[in-house]
């Protein structure tokens, strides 16, 4: 493996390392809010984070976390930038961190953010994070946070928040 290759491998490791504050179970990789890393002409690493939305009040908390992850690791000089060029979606989440929502007791994501256009298409028949049951029923277009829905299966009875396409 090439010099590049591992520097590159060894700083996706330490950002597979950030997690999410809302939803510890997934970081900012599995998420997709990590837009890049570059070495730049003065040998600092860039970081492009983008936020899940432009708001976020956790963006300076994850700046700090990735800043002292990276020096912690000894790789310094480490510059962390705010990418809001394009609104974060949940079409940049992996298939790894869906698979986490679920086993968290969240639903994933149903379809592409694109495929929902500018109202997030909210319907029964989501997925149940603990029976997988598709009979669930819609209790609120709003859970704990804006980009969850909140849902109850009609089988086992549990409620469950589900994460929008956004």
């Amino acid at each position: 493996m090439n010099l590049i290759r591992q520097f590159s491998d060894d700083c996706w490791d330490i950002l597979q390392q950030i997690s999410d504050p809302e939803i510890p179970v997934l970081s900012v990789v599995d998420l997709g809010m990590i837009r890049g890393v570059e070495l730049n002409q003065d040998n600092t690493i860039v970081v492009r984070l983008t936020p899940t939305y432009s708001g976020c009040p956790a963006t300076d908390v994850l700046k700090d976390e990735i800043v002292h992850a990276f020096t912690a690791k000894g790789f310094t000089p480490i510059q962390v930038v705010v990418d809001l060029s394009e609104a974060w979606t949940t079409d940049w989440m992996s298939q790894n961190g869906k698979d986490k929502l679920k086993q968290y007791g969240i639903a994933p994501p149903k379809g592409e953010a694109h495929s929902c256009g500018t109202h997030v298409a909210l319907t029964d028949g989501i997925e149940c994070p603990h029976c997988h049951s598709i009979h669930s029923k819609l209790l609120s277009e709003f859970s704990s946070t804006a980009c969850k829905a909140l849902y109850q299966c009609q089988e086992c009875l549990e409620p469950f928040d589900y994460f929008k396409c956004i």
